[in-house]
């Protein structure tokens, strides 16, 4: 009967302890699927603020670019005129 008993609760303890063991294992996954996917969507936040960065650069670029040229038009202009009414 102690035998029994004993071989019982042998095998309990070899179950939990895989038991434990899988579960360990299970968790251990999911954290890294978890951490992956939140590496993967930091990544892509990154990438979505470079290249927001860089199309507002652009942006800044051509706005500036097109400032310039109306500015020196609007002195072209005004220096003709000038010229024209002097």
């Amino acid at each position: 009967m102690m035998m029994m008993v004993m071989v019982v609760v042998e095998m309990v303890i070899v179950l939990l302890i895989v038991v434990i063991v899988v579960v360990v294992m299970v968790v251990m996954m999911v954290l890294e699927m978890v951490m992956m996917m939140v590496v993967n969507v930091m990544v892509v936040a990154m990438m979505l603020l470079m290249e927001f960065v860089v199309v507002v650069m652009m942006v800044k670029v051509i706005v500036v670019t097109v400032v310039a040229m109306i500015v020196t038009l609007v002195v072209i202009v005004a220096t003709v005129v000038v010229m024209v009414v002097v």
